[in-house]
């Protein structure tokens, strides 16, 4: 038994440095593209009439009431020409929020923008029945899409549309902002990683020519290359992703613009983080059981590019990796020192530190430079990486869940992530109707691991092994804090 735990461990470890090496390789496309000053990319000169293309704005939404009036608005200031200028609003919503969209598309209608309210009456295909849908009677050449807490700025389809003048991109996307980052922990820790996905991976894959994903929201593709990669498909939780791989495969390019940021609400409350996270998870997982294998067959496609492929599709993979190297960390603890002959071994196992110091490469590349270098931002950006990777490993059952799940091919609905439109801290947010009350089993087990890691650490205390001290430590906040909010955020 002994033995089989070592190789399991070493085996997860191992897994987790070549995935570090992925991220390596990300980073030094990262580094080189910053470096570069040259966009050869031709563009269209908005500035002639018969260079504008027609643009259709698509908004799917879902009994968004908090949301609606702010996001219609928004949109109405976007500065392009009227009669170039569609807006689709393709609303699946059960609730009250009909009518008040309803009527306030209206008033916006009067004013003389091109909009209609499109409202169906079941929600087959969810997010990608609903785009699928409107796309059929999209007038535009390009479609621009965004979520209900989008708010994107006046100049956003000047600063996007023009590089579609090359016939070869199908898609740009834009970098997400965030507009409530410093409400709470939460929302830090998840500006944290996703500013990293923003920039590091996304302009690493992109200068590197390997896959890259239109990420559901604040982008536009080319109404052809939909069309042409097979249209909106509703048999995973990510049809954003589905799609995207679907389109390189037919070897249409993406452009990714990392100067145009994009504002957005991130969940302030931990449920609903909980229920954004696992359609991404499992949406991730069911994409590598539907396309990997298209992509390894794929002759066109250099084996780089599928190494990065194999690693992006399974990066919500991940969680189970790491809930398996956290939950035998403590048997490795008593093998350690009950077993005086594996001491060659766990001196050799300090190689595997190397990732952490790759992943904290990575990560304070992409922090500093949104937020600058400096003694004073690294210490913010160390309090952070500690934080965010401690909460991280706290979500990996709910998230491992997700990605057995999605493995296995179990089918699930399409759960929406609650939006709030709070604007500062004080505000509450508990009379929101939208919000899961329930409390799930991983919360329990979650509660229950932290109990265990808090042994954990009172062993390596006990026995003078402090090797795990400070990632026993990072577990018992991690799982701590979720049970934690989890449990509280049901009151």
């Amino acid at each position: 038994m002994e033995l089989f735990i070592v190789i399991i461990y070493t085996l997860s470890l191992l897994f987790i440095f070549l995935y570090s090496l992925a991220q390596l390789s990300l980073l030094f496309g990262y580094l080189k593209a910053k470096k570069s000053t040259n966009d050869n990319c031709e563009v269209y000169n908005l500035s002639k009439t018969d260079e504008t293309p027609f643009i259709t704005i698509q908004l799917p939404v879902y009994n968004e009431l908090y949301v609606m009036k702010r996001l219609l608005n928004n949109i109405a200031l976007l500065d392009y020409p009227k009669d170039k200028l569609e807006i689709q609003v393709l609303d699946d919503s059960t609730d009250e929020s009909i009518k008040s969209t309803l009527k306030q598309v209206e008033q916006l209608k009067a004013s003389g923008l091109d909009i209609v309210h499109i409202h169906r009456l079941d929600r087959k295909g969810f997010k990608a029945g609903a785009l699928k849908e409107g796309l059929a009677i999209a007038k535009g050449e390009f479609i621009a899409i965004f979520d209900a807490d989008f708010l994107p700025k006046s100049d956003w389809l000047k600063l996007t549309v023009p590089y579609f003048k090359n016939p070869k991109i199908g898609v740009v996307q834009t970098r997400w902002g965030h507009i409530n980052r410093n409400y709470s922990l939460l929302t830090q820790i998840q500006a944290f990683a996703l500013d990293f996905h923003f920039t590091m991976e996304q302009v690493g894959r992109n200068m590197k020519n390997h896959f890259i994903n239109f990420n559901g929201t604040a982008g536009i593709w080319r109404k052809a290359c939909i069309e042409d990669a097979g249209n909106w498909q509703g048999d995973t939780l990510t049809e954003d992703l589905d799609l995207s791989y679907r389109a390189q495969l037919k070897k249409w390019e993406f452009k990714y613009l990392e100067q145009v940021e994009t504002p957005a609400e991130l969940p302030i409350v931990i449920s609903a983080a909980r229920s954004q996270q696992f359609r991404w998870n499992k949406g991730a997982a069911e994409n590598f059981r539907k396309l990997f294998k298209a992509v390894i067959k794929n002759k066109d496609i250099s084996f780089s590019t599928k190494i990065h492929s194999f690693f992006h599709l399974l990066n919500s993979s991940m969680f189970l990796i790491i809930l398996l190297v956290s939950l035998l960390s403590l048997p490795i603890l008593f093998i350690k020192s009950n077993n005086p002959i594996y001491a060659w071994y766990f001196n050799f196992m300090a190689f595997f530190a190397l990732s952490t110091v790759i992943f904290f490469s990575c990560y304070w590349t992409s922090f500093k430079n949104i937020h600058g270098s400096g003694t004073k931002n690294f210490f913010k950006f160390l309090k952070l990486f500690v934080t965010f990777f401690s909460i991280a490993m706290g979500f990996s059952i709910h998230n491992s869940v997700a990605v057995l799940e999605g493995h296995l091919g179990k089918r699930s609905e399409f759960v929406r992530t609650p939006k709030f439109n709070l604007d500062n801290i004080s505000d509450s947010w508990k009379d929101n109707k939208y919000i899961n009350k329930n409390i799930s089993v991983s919360t329990i087990f979650e509660a229950l691991l932290m109990f265990y890691f808090a042994y954990a650490l009172y062993v390596g205390y006990s026995i003078n092994e402090y090797g795990f001290f400070i990632f026993h430590g990072m577990l018992l906040f991690g799982f701590g804090f979720v049970s934690f909010k989890s449990l509280t955020s049901k009151t």
